[in-house]
């Protein structure tokens, strides 16, 4: 099984200050809808693990994540990719759930589903918490320097885990990673 985890915001589509509250808000970062086409024709199996707190916060409902989740295959399928799972965390950092990033329970949810092998994981993410996520659950972490990707490098970047890959975004990525097959 060749999995790969994706974060949305700042990875597949513009992050904000404010939060992604709805589809007219989605808006995909440059190059991201094709990355995600390129990873599916390789052979590879996409999951999105993304913290949604707005929804904890009453900044959205499901009714406007699943509008955004729909755009964001939609888009993703006219590309020629897909998109084989979403899961999300609605939860505030308060709730001390296991599902939040940095906390690795979605991370392994998705890698128990799709009976993937830990340490043959990649999850991309823009941010420390991705990557300590997907370190705990035995994975690879690669760090993109899109949404808040420079700013992590920059004020975290001596904290990444051990192995982190550095890419300017997910297009380079997945240039990488067909690269290596």
């Amino acid at each position: 099984m060749k999995l790969i985890i994706l974060d949305r915001d700042g990875v597949i589509n513009h992050d904000r200050d404010d939060f992604v509250k709805s589809a007219d808000e989605w808006i995909p970062i440059e190059g991201s809808m094709d990355a995600i086409a390129f990873l599916t024709q390789a052979g590879y199996t996409l999951a999105v693990a993304t913290n949604q707190s707005g929804i904890g916060r009453k900044y959205y409902g499901i009714q406007e994540l699943n509008e955004m989740h729909n755009k964001m295959h939609r888009l993703v399928q006219q590309a020629g990719g897909q998109i084989d799972g979403i899961w999300f965390c609605p939860h505030i950092a308060a709730d001390e759930c296991d599902c939040r990033k940095p906390k690795p329970g979605m991370v392994q949810d998705i890698i128990a589903r799709f009976n993937a092998r830990a340490e043959e994981v990649y999850m991309v993410g823009d941010s420390l918490r991705d990557l300590q996520a997907i370190a705990a659950a035995g994975g690879k972490s690669v760090l993109v320097l899109t949404g808040k990707g420079q700013k992590t490098l920059k004020n975290e970047g001596d904290q990444l885990p051990e192995g982190t890959l550095v890419f300017d975004n997910l297009m380079a990525f997945s240039q990488y990673i067909m690269q290596q097959a």
